[in-house]
């Protein structure tokens, strides 16, 4: 795939739209130093190069009652299509589970799920996780507190930095 250049102007709409995903066109033009109807067009060109996938409400899972948090280690019993398809298959059925990793290392994949409670994530564990299909290990560790929970992505070491020009000399300088 090849890779889109960004301009500063189209780096300053991310930060932004990172942070402030429903702020109006007309804020966002004047945040970033530009006008409206630019603004909107290079908006619109990152929504449809796909740097932009979508706009979501970042809720807060204790609120809403999940308090058990799980980064569950899976291992597979053989590294066969198979297994591998079904085991996505499974794991793409059950909302439970946020987030899901092909890892390198010793087990195969790195699964984030959300409970309301110990038990609850313990009837998950032995009534789904481990009957889906080709498991064959699981290592799980609860989180106990979030330090940090950003979806903001770092776009200042994402793009390589561009060379300065050397500074313009003079035709004439003056000699003392």
């Amino acid at each position: 795939m090849a890779e889109t250049v960004l301009t500063p102007a189209d780096l300053r709409i991310l930060q932004l739209l990172q942070t402030e995903g429903r702020i109006a066109n007309v804020d966002l033009a004047a945040r970033v130093g530009l006008s409206p109807s630019p603004c909107l067009r290079r908006t619109k060109q990152l929504e449809s190069s796909g740097i932009v996938r979508g706009y979501v409400a970042l809720l807060d899972r204790k609120r809403l009652g999940f308090g058990v948090e799980a980064f569950v280690q899976v291992s597979l019993e053989r590294h066969q299509d198979r297994y591998d398809k079904a085991f996505r298959e499974a794991v793409l059925s059950h909302p439970e589970i946020v987030g899901c990793y092909v890892m390198t290392g010793e087990m195969d994949y790195l699964l984030q799920i959300l409970a309301r409670d110990l038990e609850a994530y313990g009837r998950f564990t032995l009534d789904v996780l481990l009957k889906m299909p080709g498991v064959k290990d699981v290592k799980s560790s609860l989180a106990l507190e979030v330090v940090k929970d950003s979806t903001a992505l770092p776009l200042a070491t994402a793009v390589e930095p561009t060379k300065k020009a050397a500074p313009a000399r003079r035709m004439n300088p003056k000699v003392r």
